[in-house]
């Protein structure tokens, strides 16, 4: 008798328990919907809150918006749907998509406050944004960043006009610009494919405009499509070409946004993936992986030679001082920090606009203009700016734990990875 029931308990419990997690997964799957639902509805008072949704229209708002701004309503909404995702902690696919969520929804409920006017600190504001705050650096830092530049580009004037000097010979004429861009996302496209397997639908439009806070944008419009935008309002550097192009393209927005709407939209139906949130901790993934796979793209010299030997030719530039460009931009690219300095500034009122000018030109050696456009897009979007600098950092980290310094092809492994999964920034803080 023994020997009868047990085989037949056994199966009733694996029944059970494969109907269970059916069920759970369909209760999940229904609370992704509400999250859409909830951020597709913010983003009908807060123009810049969805940068993108591929999802199903039948989650679209049918309802005009209201007049006023429900902040209580949108907050309440928030507040009920974290409770209800709490009950995914024992099941591990299913928390881990849970758990990504309500970290969204963290952001959600920050933004919902800003946009509301509710103020806060600048770190206090990127934590719960983005999931992190970012490390803090007082003047000598860049001062001591400056001095190498300083030792590194010789000559009369201050290290800010000697910089410009030699930058100004890269200028990209502008009836240069669309051949050196589409060339430059041609490489990009190259040596990404030589490593992933993209959609073969998969395709982008480049466009160029102007008076924007930004130097490129990518607009993932889904169906593995995207349309990128280089801002020309100022002058373009040879380096930008394949840094922007990069970064918005192969293996930057571009990939990223299709490899998680192959993989986790379209195999596995993860609805919560459809919508992406600009105010959130995907946007640390985002923005930091694409600044961050420049470098896996174009890794040591190559990016410097693909310049020399292709861009510049094509440009009718010389190439005389472009590897002393290249290093200066190397020390450069450390000062980026200084910009979350100036975004703690102005967001907690401890610096005026022509102190924070005077940071950007003194420690990101930006000119008057440029200076002014950064200040632009810090009013616009805020704390956003970790994520250029410390968001690429932290991806760095995650990579190199990960193995991903053992090889080349071990790096773009791990690279993609990282580009296919709900990656949180507690993965990458680990």
């Amino acid at each position: 008798m023994y020997k009868i029931i047990f085989p037949v308990l056994m199966l009733w419990l694996i029944s059970c328990g494969e109907k269970s997690s059916v069920n759970d997964a369909a209760k999940l799957n229904a609370l992704a919907e509400q999250y859409v639902r909830l951020g597709l509805t913010i983003g009908q008072y807060d123009a810049d809150f969805v940068d993108a949704y591929y999802g199903p229209d039948s989650l679209k708002p049918t309802a005009a918006p209201d007049a006023a701004f429900p902040k209580d309503s949108l907050l309440a909404a928030v507040d009920t749907l974290r409770n209800a995702l709490n009950s995914f902690s024992n099941n591990d696919t299913l928390s881990k998509r849970a758990a990504w969520i309500q970290a969204q929804l963290k952001a959600f409920e920050r933004r919902i406050k800003i946009f509301a006017g509710e103020a806060s600190t600048f770190d206090e504001e990127s934590k719960d944004l983005y999931g992190v705050s970012a490390p803090l650096y007082d003047s000598l830092h860049y001062k001591q960043i400056v001095a190498r530049l300083d030792s590194l580009l010789r000559g009369k004037g201050s290290i800010n006009d000697r910089f410009q000097q030699l930058a100004n010979h890269f200028i990209i004429p502008k009836d240069k610009l669309d051949t050196v861009f589409k060339t430059a996302i041609a490489e990009c496209r190259k040596r990404t494919m030589q490593h992933y397997t993209l959609p073969a639908e998969e395709n982008f439009s480049l466009e160029y405009v102007n008076n924007k806070p930004w130097g490129g944008y990518n607009w993932y419009k889904g169906n593995y499509r995207s349309v990128i935008q280089i801002n020309t309002d100022l002058q373009i550097f040879i380096d930008r070409a394949i840094d922007v192009g990069s970064h918005e393209s192969y293996p930057g927005h571009h990939v990223y946004n299709m490899l998680l709407e192959k993989n986790l939209y379209r195999d596995k139906g993860w609805v919560e993936i459809s919508l992406y949130p600009l105010f959130s901790p995907q946007s640390l993934i985002a923005e930091g992986s694409a600044n961050y796979g420049i470098a896996v793209a174009f890794p040591g010299d190559e990016k410097v030679t693909f310049a020399k030997n292709v861009l510049l030719p094509l440009a009718g530039l010389d190439t005389t001082g472009i590897d002393l460009y290249f290093k200066a931009l190397e020390l450069k690219d450390e000062l980026n920090y200084a910009r979350n300095e100036v975004g703690r500034g102005l967001l907690n009122n401890s610096m005026t606009e022509a102190q924070a000018i005077q940071w950007l030109e003194d420690y990101c050696l930006m000119n008057d203009e440029t200076a002014k456009k950064s200040i632009d897009f810090i009013r616009k979007n805020r704390s956003y700016i970790i994520n250029y600098n410390y968001g690429k950092d932290l991806v760095g980290q995650y990579i190199t734990a990960k193995g991903g310094d053992a090889s080349a092809e071990k790096k773009w492994e791990v690279f993609g990875e990282l580009l296919s999964n709900e990656v949180m920034t507690t993965d990458l803080v680990k």
